[in-house]
């Protein structure tokens, strides 16, 4: 399942393909109406951390607003749960470990699913190095966590890195272990790469490369694409094509296009 980042929260009632939204976009919208595609959830963790060296949303207000979505929206697959990211100037930023960081993500992951059980909230592994991720997936184990039996497990902290020989070296480890992983912000090296181990993915690469182009011929309004729902359906179109021409196996990314169309 290929999930396309989108700035724009009101692609959900636009687009037929499905799409990955922050809450802190989300969060801004006063009226809410049933989407037309299925969709996941960022909770903005990135962001929060960076902008606070904290998170400052309480979980049970992440929760109410995942609740006003699911009920209001609707067609949501699954919520990314308020985990705290492991890149080392994230760590820098909030003066802690990885390790706990890895344990506030647990934790945090379980606090979710104790006020909100029936929200589909998944578990994060976070970590930097292999030895990291394994270690956390052992917190879930010792919580009483199994995550070889859930549908969706994120792999957290690789969106800057995701192209790389070890990101590559950590999602075959996990997915051999019988994780479903999801993918956060996989670029199209990243796909090209590792994605027949990955359950789903996001990726918001379109706008960034969008940025450095002129706007489409006959889009008016804008400077550049960025934020261009024309542009992001080419853009994942070629993303596919390009897909299948390197000898991917793409069901996972093409089954819900045909089911939403």
């Amino acid at each position: 399942m290929f999930y396309l980042g989108a700035h724009q929260p009101h692609w959900l009632w636009t687009a037929d393909f499905p799409l990955f939204v922050s809450h802190r976009q989300l969060a801004r919208k006063v009226t809410l109406r049933p989407a037309r595609t299925r969709w996941a959830l960022d909770s903005g963790g990135f962001t929060e951390l960076n902008l606070h060296g904290r998170w400052i949303t309480t979980p049970e207000q992440y929760a109410a607003a995942v609740a006003r979505y699911a009920e209001q929206i609707g067609h949501l697959d699954f919520a990314a749960p308020q985990d705290w990211m492991c890149e080392p100037f994230m760590v820098e930023r909030t003066g802690l470990s990885v390790a706990e960081h890895q344990h506030r993500t647990v934790a945090n992951y379980l606090h979710l699913r104790q006020i909100a059980p029936a929200l589909p909230f998944i578990p994060v592994i976070q970590g930097w190095h292999l030895a990291d991720y394994l270690a956390c997936v052992r917190m879930y184990e010792a919580a009483g966590v199994d995550l070889a039996a859930l549908p969706r497990v994120g792999l957290g902290s690789v969106c800057r890195r995701q192209s790389s020989t070890e990101i590559e070296t950590i999602t075959t480890t996990l997915a051999r272990a019988g994780l479903r992983l999801h993918g956060f912000g996989v670029k199209t090296g990243g796909l090209h790469r590792y994605g027949p181990r990955l359950a789903s993915a996001d990726s918001m690469a379109w706008s960034y490369a969008a940025r450095r182009e002129p706007p489409l011929p006959g889009c008016a309004g804008h400077k550049n694409c960025a934020n261009c729902l024309r542009y992001a359906t080419a853009w994942r179109s070629r993303l596919l094509a390009g897909l299948r021409r390197h000898g991917h196996q793409t069901d996972l990314f093409d089954t819900f296009g045909k089911e939403a169309a």
